[in-house]
C-alpha cells in the first residue's frame, strides 16, 4: 500500500501499478489508473519508447512516476521483479512472448507475487494466427467490421483517428479487466493474466449493432442505417460559413422540435417514410446552408432538438457547458481533458504533469523501499 499522501487522491489510492513503457493504448490505460489515484510507476527504457513527441507533452504519462530500467541488462529483470513484488497490477504492451524473453512474463512475476494482476495490451491478442504480427489501430478495427461501417456510401471508410480501436476497444477494456481481476485477487489472494486484445474489445463495442443486424434492423453497408449517417436526422450538415452542425433528433418529440426550429415544419412526417429520406436530407442541408454555425447554435441553444455545433479540438474547451463542468483543465501550460469519470467522495485531479523518464527514481526507491533501484536511476 502507498504511504499516506502518496501519490494522491482518487478511488484507487493505495493501489500500486507497474507500467512497462510502450506507446498507445497501454500508456493510456495506465494513465486512467493513475488519474483514478493509483501509484503508477512507469518503467522507461534507456533512450525512451521511440514515440516522436517531447515527453513534456505526453499527457498519457500524467499523474505517473518514472524510473529507468534496462531490461536487457543483467540485473534489469530483477529490478522490475522487485517492483512487481510490491505491486498490485502490472501493465505491458509487448508482442506475445517478448515479456517472457525479457524475464518479466506472467510466470516470473507470479512467482514473486501470486496476487498480481498482469494486464496484457495487444492488438491481436495473446493467441491466434495473427497474434505475433505487427499492427496498428486501423488494421484491428478493419478486421472487426467496425471500420467498414463508418463513412459515406461509395467512398472509402472514414478513419476515426485511433479512438475506436486503441483507446475504446483497447485501453478501456484493459482497465475494466484489470479492475475486475483486482477485485478477484483481493477476495481470493490469487492474481491472473488479463488478455486485452483490441480486436476483442472493438468487436464487443458493436454488440448492439450485431443484434440489430440479426433482427434485420441494420443493413451491412455504410450510410444506410439509423446511426451511421444514412438517416437524414442523424448526421452532420454544412453551414453558410463552411462549419458543421450535428443532428441527432431520433425520437418523435425531438424530431418535431428539430424541423420546426429549422423552418421545415411541413416535413414533420417525412422521417417515417424511407422513400422520402433523400428529399428530407436535401431540405435539411439547404436550410443549414442559409446561416452560419453560430447562428444555428443560437437557434437550437435552448431546445431539445438534439442539435449541436461541431467544434474543433481547440474550440471544445471554451464551450460554456464544458467550461462550467471543468471537462478540460490547464496543467503545466497544457490544456487537456480532466480525469473521468467523477466521484462524489474520492475526487480525482491532474496532480502532476507527464512523468519525465527516470525523474522519479529516488522517490520511488524510497516509497517502495527499494534503495538499490537507484543504481539504474543514476
Amino acid at each position: 500500500m502507498a504511504e499516506a499522501g502518496r501519490p494522491g487522491h482518487g478511488p484507487l489510492a493505495g493501489v500500486r501499478v507497474v507500467e512497462l513503457a510502450g506507446i498507445g493504448p497501454g500508456p493510456f490505460a495506465a494513465m486512467l489508473l493513475a488519474d483514478l489515484g493509483a501509484d503508477v510507476v512507469r518503467v522507461d527504457r534507456p533512450g525512451g519508447p521511440g514515440l516522436a513527441i517531447n515527453p513534456e507533452y505526453d499527457i498519457t504519462n500524467r499523474n505517473k512516476r518514472s524510473v529507468i530500467v534496462d531490461l536487457k541488462a543483467e540485473d534489469g529483470p530483477s529490478h522490475v521483479l522487485d517492483l512487481v513484488e510490491r505491486a498490485d497490477v502490472l501493465v505491458e504492451g509487448y508482442r506475445p512472448g517478448v515479456a517472457e524473453r525479457l524475464g518479466v512474463g506472467p510466470e516470473a512475476c507470479h512467482a514473486r507475487n501470486p496476487a498480481l494482476v498482469y494486464g496484457r495490451m495487444t492488438g491481436w491478442g495473446q493467441e491466434g494466427p495473427l497474434a505475433r504480427r505487427a499492427g496498428h489501430d486501423i488494421a484491428y478495427i478493419a478486421l472487426t467490421g467496425t471500420l467498414g461501417m463508418i463513412g459515406a456510401p461509395g467512398e472509402p471508410p472514414a478513419v476515426p483517428a485511433n479512438l475506436v480501436g486503441d483507446y475504446a476497444g483497447g485501453s478501456l477494456y484493459l482497465v475494466v479487466g484489470v479492475l475486475a481481476a483486482l477485485h478477484h485477487a483481493r477476495a481470493t489472494g490469487t492474481g491472473q493474466v488479463v488478455d486485452a486484445a483490441i480486436v476483442d474489445g472493438t468487436a464487443h463495442l458493436s454488440a448492439m449493432i450485431h443484434g440489430m443486424l440479426a433482427a434485420g434492423g441494420w443493413q451491412d453497408r455504410r450510410g444506410a442505417n439509423l446511426l451511421d449517417g444514412g438517416c437524414p436526422y442523424y448526421g452532420t450538415y454544412e453551414t453558410a460559413d463552411g462549419q458543421y452542425m450535428a443532428v441527432g433528433a431520433l425520437e418523435q418529440q425531438f424530431y418535431d422540435e428539430f424541423v420546426t426550429l429549422l423552418g421545415i415544419g411541413e416535413l414533420t412526417g417525412a422521417h417515417k417514410d424511407l422513400a422520402r429520406w433523400e428529399e428530407l436530407r436535401q431540405e435539411v442541408a439547404a436550410r443549414f446552408r442559409t446561416r452560419t454555425r453560430d447562428e444555428w447554435t443560437a437557434v437550437f441553444e435552448d431546445s431539445d432538438a438534439c442539435v449541436a455545433p461541431v467544434l474543433s479540438l481547440r474550440e471544445a474547451p471554451t464551450h460554456p457547458h464544458l467550461a462550467a463542468r471543468g471537462t478540460f483543465v490547464d496543467h503545466g501550460g497544457i490544456t487537456q481533458p480532466a480525469p473521468a469519470p467523477r466521484f462524489s467522495l474520492t475526487h480525482t485531479a491532474v496532480r502532476k504533469g507527464p512523468a519525465q523518464p527516470g525523474a522519479d527514481t529516488a522517490d520511488v526507491a524510497r516509497d517502495w523501499r527499494l534503495p538499490h533501484l537507484m543504481k539504474d536511476g543514476d
